[in-house]
């Protein structure tokens, strides 16, 4: 059965600089991902069959299939196809969910995206570059920038894409209290949604200046985030405290990371985190570097 994996989005800054008349807000994001995924595979079936697996997959147990992104993203993508005249078959799709849901860092959206790209694969079906963004973006404002998998700094909404060449992985902690966050509740308490725009990367070919460029970045929806859920404060410090070079909230939280110095020193303060909050969700990983 063909898979594909979908990787865990980070934002390792998230400027707020607008709104427009619909009410969908303009960010300005850069954006990496992780070897930490979901897994998605698809084969051709009798019938559409969804079903889910893995250590995550209890917090979705009880939701309608039908409104599974990964659902909606093959009838979206066969749907796109049935216009073109096309009929494609019947699949069977496995989601194993490894990433905690409604936490800040893209795991439905990445879904959606290795869903579309299993699913073309399999098929044979090769809808172009500006449909299957245009699928992709109606789908959810994260779905395009999911698409490559590979740094990119995001505005508008969300579909207007640079990639972004590092020169370096980043080794990550990640670590989620088990609180989830309704994005629409963060946007709706942000205080100032005309913010300074993100600044032009510098360091792109050296971590210890990318990172003193970054601590002066933001994620603005990290303070109205930390209003709702006092345990993000909880993640933060715990992540200094474990020795973090640099350690923010992702997305709309309440997931956060911390940078650390190499593998090794990221997967002991992953070990010394498990055993003193072993109720939360914690994994040391590395980002997926373009260069």
């Amino acid at each position: 059965m063909p898979g594909i994996d979908a990787p865990a989005k980070i934002n390792l800054a998230l400027h707020v600089t607008g709104r427009r008349a619909d009410g969908y807000h303009l960010i300005e994001s850069l954006v990496v991902f992780t070897e930490l995924s979901d897994h998605v595979t698809v084969e051709l079936a009798d019938q559409d069959a969804f079903s889910l697996e893995g250590p995550e997959a209890a917090a979705l147990a009880t939701e309608a299939a039908g409104s599974n992104l990964v659902v909606r993203a093959r009838d979206a993508l066969r749907d796109a196809a049935r216009h073109s005249g096309i009929e494609l078959p019947p699949v069977d799709i496995r989601l194993d969910k490894r990433l905690p849901v409604a936490s800040g860092i893209g795991g439905g959206s990445a879904d959606a995206a290795a869903t579309l790209k299993a699913l073309c694969a399999l098929w044979g079906y090769e809808p172009g570059q500006e449909i299957l963004s245009r699928i992709a973006l109606a789908l959810g404002a994260d779905v395009p920038m999911c698409l490559d998998g590979k740094p990119l700094i995001a505005r508008g909404i969300g579909e207007t894409l640079a990639p972004l060449e590092l020169g370096f992985a980043l080794d990550l902690v990640i670590v989620n209290p088990r609180i989830g966050v309704s994005t629409p509740k963060v946007f709706a308490v942000l205080e100032s949604r005309d913010n300074p725009p993100l600044p032009d990367p510098e360091g792109v070919d050296d971590k210890d200046r990318f990172l003193g460029w970054l601590a002066g970045t933001r994620n603005d929806l990290q303070p109205p985030a930390q209003s709702m859920v006092a345990e993000i404060d909880q993640c933060l410090s715990a992540l200094h405290l474990a020795g973090a070079r640099f350690a923010r909230m992702s997305g709309s939280g309440a997931s956060c990371f911390g940078v650390f110095a190499n593998a090794e020193t990221a997967s002991l303060a992953a070990e010394k985190l498990r055993a003193d909050r072993p109720d939360w969700f914690i994994a040391a990983t590395r980002t997926i570097s373009a260069g």
